[in-house]
Parts: C-alpha cells; sequence; structure tokens
C-alpha cells in the first residue's frame, strides 16, 4: 500500500466509523456537536450516505485513481467553508467546525501525499 493508498483508506474509515454512529446512536453524535436530538429518519439517512463515500474511499485507493484523489482534496477542503456559512446563518453551532478539522487533515495528507508521489515520478 502507498503512502497516497493509506490516506484515504484511513479517511475511508473514519467515515465508516461516523457513518456507524450516524446509524446506531446518532442523538450521542448530534449531542457532542451540540446540534438539536432528532427521531426523524434523516440523520440515519446521512449515516447511509456517509456509509457510501467510505465505500467510494476504499474502492478508490484501492484502484490509485490520481484524478479521484484530487478531487477528494478539493471536496474535503470545501466542508470548512460550508459548515462555516452554516454556522455564521445560524444553522448550526461553532463546534461543527470541529468535523472540519478532520476533513482538513485528511485532505492535507492526501494532497502532500500527492505531491511527493508527482515529485517522485
Amino acid at each position: 500500500m502507498t503512502p497516497l493508498t493509506r490516506s484515504l483508506r484511513v479517511f475511508a474509515i473514519y467515515l465508516g466509523i461516523l457513518a456507524l454512529g450516524l446509524l446506531v446512536a446518532p442523538n450521542l453524535l448530534l449531542h457532542a456537536f451540540a446540534l438539536p436530538a432528532t427521531s426523524e429518519v434523516w440523520i440515519r439517512v446521512v449515516g447511509m450516505l456517509v456509509s457510501f463515500l467510505g465505500v467510494y474511499y476504499w474502492v478508490g485507493a484501492a484502484s490509485e485513481s490520481i484524478p479521484f484523489f484530487k478531487a477528494t482534496v478539493l471536496c474535503r477542503l470545501t466542508v470548512p467553508v460550508f459548515f462555516l456559512i452554516f454556522v455564521l446563518a445560524g444553522w448550526a453551532a461553532w463546534p461543527l467546525l470541529l468535523f472540519a478539522v478532520v476533513d482538513v487533515l485528511g485532505a492535507s495528507w492526501t494532497w502532500w501525499d500527492l505531491r511527493h508521489q508527482q515529485s517522485a515520478a
């Protein structure tokens, strides 16, 4: 497994754990991020979608698709922008921004490995 592949596999595992939390005990996770509890199905639908993203990341890592790696960096770096908008609009409390930290760190790791792989080639 290359370092580049590893960065996406680790992120896929994070997404799997997050999905499990959203599917099994969503209100624990919502409470931890100062979001209101819910009994509606939407949070579990989000958990299902996050689990699908985790599968895409895992498969994308296995295929070693450079365009996919680049797309994940771009998308993960937009997460803080969206979350900041949500907080500033009053739709969410600031702890939601903590989720963005994982996205930025993961994207930075992938970007770093992309640069090193391209400079080695």
